[in-house]
């Protein structure tokens, strides 16, 4: 009987152990390996810097802005109905994805900024903690610059806050100084991690110096933007010198195998084209500039000519009418503008805030300083241009390759202010187009038309860009914002002299 019991007893625990067994096979072959449950910091930061610099920096934000700011021409589709005004610069769809990936963004470098700091998984990982920081800072700047007033401090934390509430833009820039300091301060410290290596998209193996100089760069724009507000022009000066110093340190997006976005958007939908205000603005400064031929594909074949995008006029809805730009044009054999670089701060940019801030001090060295900003933005994407794209006229000048841009060197007061912004506007052309939107919001609100924009209706230049759809259908604070979507006609951000 004993022996009976022994058996039953050695089966039941058996039968116990084989299920255990298969209990613990079972939730292993229920993992899914594609999603871990612990992921190294740096390659959440890849993402991140892709994202940023293709989607966001390089994306429909930026095509937008380029036909808002007359940088180019919107000629097809939804860019027509942009140039036009005709409901896409208020709908809640229009920049939906953009508004979205920005939030994806934001949380996940929060997740990167809990992971690195103390309690953290990776806590004393100062250099990748650093790097999110600055990451942070600038989709944070980018998201309220276009949109004004966002939730946020609610916002990164969805499902504790489904509906978060609304910051104020001034409270927004007040997190994005301090992400830039803490991101310099932990970039300075001593990390025993190893650093970001080929993970960092932007700067060789995560360079700490680069990325230092890149906040540093970063604080001048953003002191700036306060122009209206509070301006410390001395701040913006001591800050773009302790930044980078050569065109090589530009702070930007540009990874093999990854195209330039402006050249895709060409390709798949050829809705933007050359525009009349930027063209005739070019040739009003120098006529010899060879950007005017660069700069611009002719368009016709017995009698190949320029054909802009005239926005003071009816534009033709058409994919093939206009001049494409030439730092986006492709063919099926011409493949060069592919490789060409997102820019998410330039050098350029840098020489150029610091000629404004010299002017507006009344510093005499302003004009020397924009005369490096205009060849230095000259030099960066020359080599975009392909020189000779038709066969030229007998008369006809060809470009020059090897060209000096002298500036006039006595220029004062308001004639300064707008030769600076008027060269910063050429040199923007056509990836910067967001930053040159916020420079002519910044500059109209204190009083400037620096930039004279020929829009045939100047009321509907948009002041912001509308919340995305994912928010207005889903969050009553950011519908009741949103109301019918015309408020992007009529009120300013905050650093603009708006309320919201």
């Amino acid at each position: 009987m004993k022996r009976i019991k022994y058996i039953l007893a050695s089966i039941v625990v058996a039968a116990l152990a084989l299920q255990s067994c298969s209990e613990d096979k079972m939730d292993d072959i229920n993992k899914n390996k594609n999603d871990p449950e612990f992921m190294e910091s740096k390659f959440i930061l890849t993402e991140v810097m892709t994202k940023t610099g293709f989607s966001i920096t390089g994306g429909d934000l930026a095509f937008y802005a380029s036909i808002y700011t007359e940088l180019l021409g919107g000629t097809f589709n939804q860019f027509y109905n942009a140039q036009e005004r005709l409901g896409e610069p208020s709908a809640s769809t229009t920049y939906n994805n953009q508004w979205n990936a920005i939030y994806v963004n934001l949380r996940s470098l929060k997740l990167v900024e809990q992971k690195c700091s103390a309690g953290g998984e990776e806590a004393g990982n100062y250099h990748t903690l650093g790097v999110a920081q600055i990451l942070k800072a600038y989709n944070l700047a980018l998201l309220t610059d276009l949109f004004g007033d966002v939730p946020y401090s609610e916002a990164l934390e969805p499902l504790k806050n489904p509906q978060a509430k609304i910051d104020r833009q001034e409270d927004i820039y007040k997190a994005v100084f301090q992400l830039l300091d803490d991101g310099i301060e932990n970039l300075a410290k001593k990390s025993e991690y190893p650093n970001l290596g080929k993970q960092d998209l932007v700067y060789t193996n995560g360079d700490v110096t680069s990325w230092t100089k890149a906040a540093y760069g970063l604080k001048a724009r953003y002191l700036m933007r306060m122009s209206l507000k509070n301006p410390d022009y001395q701040g913006v000066i001591d800050n773009v010198d302790k930044s980078f110093t050569f065109s090589e340190g530009d702070f930007k997006y540009q990874v093999p195998g990854v195209n330039y976005p402006f050249y895709l958007v060409y390709r798949a939908r050829k809705g933007m084209y050359a525009s009349k205000t930027y063209y005739d603005l070019m040739q009003k400064l120098d006529t010899a500039d060879p950007r005017l031929n660069d700069y611009f594909i002719k368009v016709g074949k017995d009698d190949p000519k320029v054909v802009l995008v005239d926005h003071a006029k009816d534009v033709t809805q058409s994919q093939s009418v206009y001049s494409p730009s030439a730092l986006s044009y492709s063919t099926a054999t011409d493949l060069k503008n592919a490789t060409n670089a997102v820019y998410l701060m330039s050098y350029h940019e840098l020489l150029f805030l610091k000629a404004e801030a010299q002017a507006r001090l009344g510093i005499p060295q302003a004009n020397a300083t924009l005369q490096a900003a205009v060849d230095a933005g000259y030099l960066d994407k020359k080599q975009s241009i392909t020189y000779v794209r038709y066969v030229p006229k007998p008369n006809e000048p060809k470009p020059i390759n090897g060209y000096n841009r002298n500036l006039p060197t006595n220029l004062a007061g308001d004639d300064l202010l707008k030769r600076i912004a008027q060269e910063k506007y050429l040199s923007a052309f056509e990836v910067e187009s967001i930053e040159m939107y916020n420079d002519i919001r910044r500059w109209k609100a204190m009083g400037e038309n620096l930039i004279e924009l020929q829009h045939k209706d100047p009321a509907k230049f948009p002041k912001r860009f509308s919340y995305g759809n994912s928010d207005v259908s889903n969050n009553p604070h950011v519908r009741a914002a949103y109301g019918d979507g015309n408020y992007v006609y009529t009120d300013d951000v905050w650093w603009a002299g708006g309320t919201r």
